[in-house]
């Protein structure tokens, strides 16, 4: 463990200035040091460095740290890569923790050793006659010879012993443990990549920890591309493909592109878009998100527009949701069917692709759209097996906030293709030569006047029932959402039952559904409730009353999980009571909205009613008496 006197001492060995200019320019200031904020853009520098007090501030952005929070947060390093390269810059030695830990870097400074080596190797063998077919494939990719400097590109001969004479220094055991070799019982090891075009993969930290090699000429049984195994230094699912490129590069950008592959990678920085990263032969896991989003809260998907990025997508998705916390989700961009992003480029050029990546998909649109889109929907087992599998993705997030928005969002998108918009009844003109709508049946008209008056006794409760009845076609739309209120509080079941059972029935004219000449009773004040004023444009009215039939829902919820939290308390108290206490913030919360519901609103529609009356209108005399 660091103590805290010795990571002083490795702040005072290491002068901030020196470290911050590696990546930008500053300019002298009189004791500090000054230049544009590299972590937002601005035209004039209003960002510090203060060697004597050790820390950058930006007066713009607010971005402030020291040299090691500077090589986690512009660097994207983790912090103990960043205590690492600092101690090492300081000759400083980093505390070993055990004998066996310490015993575990030595080995993977070992192994660096020998990757980086072959590293150097395979670069060589690119340039020499061997690696002809290699250059001839990288310059009809188009690549700049900057672009394959910076990514070093390299070439593994056809051979089974080249890399073993090569690195004749090391032993064989380490070339196993590093990947290059491979051994099988009974057989000497062999080199692993044979008449391959090499890319070193590298950690976030810039060293050589792994590799991945594409094949030149197809082979019977020869994989396409081949990446090294798991080692000592390379976990796959550990890994983000270009990391310690990107990571700076998103600091400036504030984007971070994710694509399915190395060679998309490469395709993306040879246009000028620096801030992808790929996984390595793996979909997205669990680790790599965590990484993403420290480095930015929304990463952007891009992957393939072909059958295989589409279900690279989704695995994605399916492991991302259970993880989503405030503010943390993914954008997702699908290239047009048949294109991976270097064939969009080179057709449309680069401007196509910056405008899928700044106009990305939602987590929740990708999702409904993917589902919506996975068969054909003729019958209504079909439509709801759609809504089974969006529910269950719903359920699997964690986070109970997200898991609720989403449900509801979701379902908003079923209902209205599962049920749209019905068109209007014929009216039938009535004898004085007025149109009427069709009238409820006495029965209908009773059970609606009983359970308006029976079930939904408290003022919120009957509000959002005559609004349902104002626009029936709500009703069918939240179902689900009234469903469960039905199962939470016994005392609505009946209202909910004759709400669903009269919905294809009911007439959707709002001055007569809750007409009084029904019998029904009033509804409540008409001014607070946007669904139930008349003028209202009728758009807003369905928002508003989406949201109060999940508000009405809400509270039911929060309290039968109350009840189910002091259930618990006998087995767990400690957690029991946190939760109480978490669910009693809630309720007071929504207890809160339920007060004010609508009447901000309700003011701001009157202040324009008055705001349209016309100025100086006569003064009647029952007025002035």
């Amino acid at each position: 463990m660091l103590s805290p006197q010795w990571l002083d001492e490795l702040r005072a060995r290491v002068t901030l200035s020196s470290v911050i200019m590696r990546t930008t320019k500053l300019q002298r200031a009189g004791r500090e040091w000054k230049a544009c904020c590299p972590f937002h853009n601005e035209k004039s520098p209003s960002f510090t460095v203060n060697d004597e007090k050790g820390f950058y501030h930006c007066f713009g952005c607010g971005a402030h740290g020291d040299v090691i929070r500077w090589m986690t947060d512009q660097r994207g390093l983790q912090f103990m890569d960043a205590v690492k390269e600092l101690a090492q810059q300081a000759g400083m030695e980093v505390p070993r923790p055990d004998p066996v830990a310490a015993q575990r870097a030595e080995k993977r400074a070992g192994l660096v050793d020998v990757t980086e080596a072959a590293q150097a190797w395979f670069v060589e063998n690119l340039k020499g006659p061997d690696g002809a077919a290699a250059r001839d494939y990288l310059k009809s990719r188009g690549f700049s010879g900057a672009v394959m400097r910076e990514f070093g590109f390299g070439y593994a001969p056809d051979s089974k012993v080249a890399i073993k004479g090569a690195l004749s220094q090391f032993d064989e055991n380490m070339l196993v443990e590093a990947g290059l070799l491979i051994s099988v019982d009974n057989t000497p090891p062999y080199d692993r990549f044979r008449d391959r075009l090499m890319l070193p993969i590298q950690d976030a930290r810039g060293r050589v920890i792994a590799f991945g090699g594409r094949i030149l000429q197809a082979k019977e049984g020869a994989a396409k591309y081949l990446n090294s195994p798991d080692t000592p230094l390379f976990d796959k699912g550990r890994t983000l493909y270009n990391l310690h490129r990107a990571g700076p590069a998103s600091r400036q950008s504030g984007r971070m592109v994710v694509v399915e592959g190395y060679m998309d990678v490469i395709a993306l920085a040879n246009a000028g878009i620096a801030d992808a990263v790929a996984p390595l032969g793996t979909a997205l896991t669990e680790t790599q998100l965590t990484m993403l989003w420290r480095m930015v809260d929304v990463p952007v998907l891009c992957f393939d527009g072909d059958a295989a990025g589409q279900r690279a997508a989704m695995r994605a998705i399916g492991r991302a949701l259970p993880m989503l916390q405030p503010g943390k989700s993914l954008g997702l961009v699908r290239l047009p069917a048949g294109l991976d992003p270097d064939d969009l480029i080179k057709q449309r050029g680069k401007a196509a692709m910056e405008k899928l990546l700044t106009e990305p998909a939602s987590l929740l649109e990708a999702l409904w759209s993917f589902e919506r889109d996975a068969q054909e929907l003729h019958s209504p087992e079909d439509k709801a097996g759609l809504k089974a599998r969006l529910l269950t993705h719903a359920d699997a997030i964690q986070h109970p906030d997200i898991r609720v928005l989403y449900r509801r969002e979701l379902l908003d998108r079923f209902s209205a293709f599962a049920f749209p918009q019905r068109a209007p009844r014929e009216w039938k003109p009535a004898s004085f030569g007025r149109p009427v709508p069709q009238p409820l049946t006495p029965d209908a008209a009773s059970r609606l006047k009983r359970v308006i008056s029976g079930g939904a006794r408290d003022e919120f409760a009957r509000a959002v029932v005559h609004g349902l009845l104002r626009f029936p076609a709500e009703i069918i739309r939240h179902t689900e959402a009234l469903g469960q209120l039905a199962r939470l509080d016994p005392k609505m079941a009946e209202t909910v039952e004759t709400l669903l059972e009269l919905s294809e029935t009911l007439d959707s004219r709002a001055d007569m559904a809750i007409s009084g000449e029904r019998g029904l009773p009033a509804p409540p004040d008409q001014t607070r409730y946007a669904f139930l004023r008349e003028g209202t444009n009728p758009v807003d009215a369905r928002e508003e009353l989406a949201e109060a039939v999940t508000l009405l829902v809400e509270r039911p919820a929060l309290l039968a999980a109350l009840e189910a939290a002091r259930g618990r308390f006998a087995e767990d108290p400690e957690g029991a009571f946190a939760e109480q206490t978490r669910l009693r913030e809630r309720l007071a919360t929504l207890n809160e909205r339920l007060k004010h519901f609508g009447r901000k609103k309700a003011a701001i529609a009157a202040e324009t009613e008055i705001s349209r009356e016309p100025a100086d209108e006569p003064v009647s005399d029952l007025e002035t008496d």
